[in-house]
């Protein structure tokens, strides 16, 4: 009898001692955390306490029976597989538990072979479950590169310390312009960890409203808001046990905040019109393009939450930091896109122009520049014309003097910036998708800054 290739937590409950202490022998033998209770009463309180992937549920117990514990389960954690387990051998109330969600009913006795291919399978179940939710968090990101290119100094240097930082569970903050590649060391880090076989769960809370990311992360209950016609789980649930990456954290309203941070200090969360708070064991990663400790100063991030994202931050260099990676970067992203199209290789010409370039959008825009390049080229060979990086260079050119003249004078900050961004919107011809990329922000924080400084297009 072969052992599961899903080692699972399992809960046995049964108010037989001496039942409970053979299911337990015979499950960890095969590898399995078990955990144990007596009656339902005391099933409800450990599943409350711990998250389970299979629980092996007797119908007749004291105080609560099998039935309820199983209606709590698919009321509370709907992936949670369940096996009943009984000496009743009733046919109305087999059908029962099915309708209510059990995996399978089994009368005693049973042979150990056949315990052995339910638990398989309802594991195989429960991660297949698991599998598909996480897939539907990572569609948007398979278009990118999951690899870490790059043979600079300044890339090596933090290539080494990720190397460092990956086998420990502390909490990562990964620091650096937009487009230079957070995501990617995300997945390195995630990859290199003890929790490589989990799930890896990503949120860019910069594309979710404010009044929406609480139910994305945390989950909500059937009727807490207009359109939760039923309960869905949020992505710390999904995520238990795995990496928790999210994107663009600054931009997480205030309101939320304290919320993350309890979540953060103690596992401890509530779905969003529930008052039963469940436990989630992840790994947080965290990304941003702000300098958060101005953030603080400014009132708009809160402290401590800050210090217990940072226990390591990772600064990433932007792609003019590491002008010598271009051509590795360049060829990698060439060999990606050409699986579809006729294949191309970039012209000596082409690649200076890519090193003289200052890459405002740093690897994400070279990205899009080559993707955009193999379509417009007309032979094998993308060339300086196909890049279409000229408009973006007179736009320095065209600024250089004035700005020239303006950094370090008498201007603020905030006028420096604002004179920036308008530049770029109308250099661009307020297009705000292109914009977002040259100044390196997302579209959120784009609009934000327009609606800040009344900007307007003329």
């Amino acid at each position: 009898m072969a052992k599961s290739k899903n080692i699972g937590k399992i809960l046995v409950a049964d108010d037989e001692s001496d039942f409970r202490m053979i299911l337990q022998s015979f499950l960890e033998t095969e590898g399995h955390i078990v955990t144990t209770a007596e009656d339902g009463a005391d099933a409800i309180n450990k599943l409350q306490e711990n998250t389970f992937d299979l629980v092996l549920l007797d119908i007749r117990m004291p105080r609560v029976d099998g039935v309820e514990v199983l209606q709590f389960i698919k009321q509370q954690y709907i992936d949670t597989q369940v096996i009943i387990l009984t000496a009743v051998d009733d046919v109305r109330i087999a059908v029962d538990c099915m309708k209510l969600g059990a995996f399978h009913f089994l009368t005693k006795p049973y042979s150990v072979d056949e315990l052995h291919s339910l638990v398989n399978r309802a594991l195989d179940l429960r991660a297949m479950a698991i599998e598909l939710k996480v897939m539907k968090t990572a569609i948007s990101r398979l278009s990118f590169s999951t690899q870490l290119i790059g043979e600079s100094k300044e890339f090596q240097k933090v290539l080494e310390l990720a190397g460092k930082v990956a086998p420990s569970d502390s909490t990562v903050l990964l620091e650096g312009a937009s487009g230079t590649g957070k995501e990617v060391f995300a997945n390195f880090l995630y990859k290199n960890s003890p929790r490589a076989e989990k799930p890896f769960v990503a949120l860019n809370c910069a594309s979710i409203p404010d009044t929406l990311i609480e139910s994305e992360l945390f989950g909500h209950e059937k009727g807490a808001f207009t359109d939760a016609s039923s309960m869905r789980q949020g992505l710390v649930e999904i995520a238990n046990g795995g990496t928790l990456f999210l994107d663009e954290i600054g931009e997480i309203s205030p309101v939320f905040q304290p919320k993350l941070l309890r979540f953060i200090q103690s596992g401890e969360y509530r779905r969003v019109g529930g008052n039963k708070n469940l436990k989630s064991d992840v790994r947080l990663i965290s990304a941003t393009n702000k300098n958060l400790f101005n953030e603080v100063a400014a009132g708009h991030f809160r402290e401590d939450l800050l210090y217990r994202l940072n226990v390591i931050t990772i600064q990433l260099p932007s792609l003019i930091e590491r002008k010598d990676d271009i051509p590795l970067l360049a060829q990698n992203i060439l060999e990606r896109k050409n699986k579809l199209r006729e294949k191309k290789e970039l012209h000596p010409d082409a690649l200076v122009s890519l090193k003289e370039y200052h890459w405002p959008g740093n690897i994400r825009e070279l990205e899009n520049v080559l993707e955009r390049a193999i379509i417009l080229s007309t032979d094998e060979f993308i060339r300086p014309k196909d890049l279409l990086l000229p408009q973006h260079m007179n736009v320095r050119q065209a600024n250089s003097e004035n700005g020239a003249q303006k950094i370090g004078s008498a201007m603020s900050l905030e006028e420096l910036e604002k004179e920036h961004i308008a530049s770029v919107l109308v250099n661009t011809k307020w297009n705000k998708n292109l914009a977002t990329k040259i100044l390196g922000i997302s579209l959120k924080t784009l609009y934000t800054k327009i609606h800040q400084y009344n900007l307007k297009e003329s």
